[in-house]
């Protein structure tokens, strides 16, 4: 990182004396051999600089851009003034995962992208502003994993991603004697299985999970809800329900030939690979020296293209049939993965996956893309170019397409609560579903979002929770 001038604190126009400045990253030639973080951290003095460059709005956009409403500008003042503990304080006011947030948000679509400084130049770095603040708190002891007074009820919260997680923290936090069941042997949701530990290291969920036992919180692993522990128990012994457990179903290609030797869904690949998790009895994909085809354009796609060049992949080829304008991926992400040796071919749709005698991929079968009028989303919507077809060798083709939510068993107690459409799982303003007592959140709700948007809705179900106990216990009591 450049010298930055000093600039004396409390000025008004820091933003214009002192530029914007990243903490160091790892060149990409280093970063492709291992699964370590790609960022560094500020030291006190930048990090000092950079906070000062926040121009305090009076009605701070950057808090209104973020899901979770972040006190953004109060403790930028703070570290300006180099307190970092008080401005760690007040960024867990309302994150409860916020050296998380820091690392996987894509603050350019929220917080920074809000700035105000947009309109004259590059924004707060806020997201390595927050990282730092909040590492320093936990390396001085200052996450404190205090057990709140019982009130004597109880919750049951299902899945231990970021919005069972939150859920969880939220309620323990009110007194609530908590549990949490995870279909996995090792908590942590998509955050450890799902998210490249070049993206988050293990260590860190490791980390929160530590703190939240010390709370008092208890994790129960290797139990699938509805097959292992019936809704009935759940409604029984516990006061109130939380739904957490995401949407992990692959949404399919969708083209001939997607069920080729091969072709495989994005998650399968990134949790059987990602090192610092092996989990069951997931066979990792063999990429090394073999040519990849990412299908998509979201952060998925990214975690494919980046993770098959870590495993030695001969080319890794992202096909996206939007520009890199409409695609929905983090840009830091897609400089991340350029950086590393990943193409993108953009315009590009694919419309069929061709095998050789073998049963096996050898080609995908593209066609050239143009943009017309937005659609329902905002994006340009693509049209196909007549006479464009072409083909792009393939040897692996991972589809990064999304994911719904799984559908419950039809014979499962769960089968009760609402849907919709799509699969998603109704809820109204407090969270809960049709059935008392039990809320969900997250991406069961929403469909594929957010870590920010999981923690935001955990954390409404948690006062919703709240209120709806408080409310039948006052009844009871008349």
């Amino acid at each position: 990182m450049s010298p930055t001038p000093p600039v004396p604190a409390g000025t008004k126009y820091a933003w214009c004396l002192i530029g914007r400045e990243m903490p160091a990253k790892r060149p990409g030639a280093e970063r492709v051999h291992n699964f370590h973080e790609v960022y560094g951290s500020y030291d006190e003095a930048e990090v000092r600089a950079q906070a000062s460059r926040c121009i305090q709005c009076p009605e701070a956009l950057c808090r209104q851009g973020c899901p979770l409403s972040n006190r953004i500008p109060e403790w930028m003042a703070l570290v300006a003034a180099g307190d970092f503990l008080g401005a760690a304080a007040i960024s867990r006011s309302t994150s409860n995962l916020p050296e998380i947030c820091a690392r996987v948000c894509p603050q350019e679509r929220l917080c920074e992208g809000s700035c105000m400084l947009n309109t004259r130049g590059e924004p707060v770095a806020i997201g390595a502003i927050e990282r730092f603040i909040n590492e320093y708190a936990f390396r001085h002891g200052a996450v404190e994993a205090y057990a709140a007074p019982a009130n004597g009820l109880s919750a049951a919260v299902i899945g231990s991603g970021p919005g069972g997680l939150a859920c969880a923290d939220e309620l323990a936090g009110l007194g609530y004697r908590v549990t949490v069941f995870e279909a996995q042997l090792i908590p942590g949701g998509l955050l450890v299985n799902g998210i490249p530990a070049f993206k988050l290291e293990k260590h860190l969920v490791d980390r929160r999970i530590e703190l939240l036992s010390r709370r008092g919180i208890e994790f129960v692993l290797g139990v699938q809800i509805g097959r292992d522990v019936p809704l009935a128990d759940l409604r029984r012994d516990f006061d109130a329900v939380f739904l957490g457990h995401g949407a992990q179903k692959p949404k399919p290609a969708g083209v001939p030939g997607e069920e080729l030797r091969g072709v495989t869904a994005a998650l399968p690949f990134l949790i059987a690979h990602n090192v610092d998790s092996p989990l069951n009895d997931l066979v990792p994909v063999d990429v090394a020296g073999r040519r990849v085809a990412v299908l998509g354009g979201g952060d998925t796609a990214m975690d494919c293209l980046r993770t098959a060049v870590r495993a030695g992949a001969k080319s890794a080829v992202c096909l996206y049939r939007r520009d890199l304008a409409n695609m929905p991926g983090s840009r830091k992400e897609y400089e991340n993965a350029l950086e590393e040796g990943a193409e993108f071919q953009f315009l590009t749709n694919p419309i069929e996956i061709v095998g050789g005698d073998d049963g096996a991929v050898c080609v995908v079968r593209c066609e050239r893309m143009e943009l017309g009028e937005p659609d329902a989303s905002g994006r340009r919507r693509p049209r196909a170019v007549p006479g464009s077809a072409f083909e792009v060798p393939a040897d692996v083709v991972l589809v990064a397409y999304g994911f719904d939510p799984v559908a419950f068993p039809e014979d499962s107690e769960f089968a009760a609560i609402a849907t919709n459409a799509w699969g998603g799982i109704v809820v109204d303003e407090n969270q809960m579903t049709n059935l008392p007592g039990v809320f969900a959140g997250g991406d069961s709700v929403r469909g594929p979002s957010l870590v920010a948007h999981a923690i935001r809705d955990a954390r409404r179900a948690a006062q919703g929770i709240d209120r709806y106990l408080g409310q039948r216990t006052a009844a009871a009591g008349r």
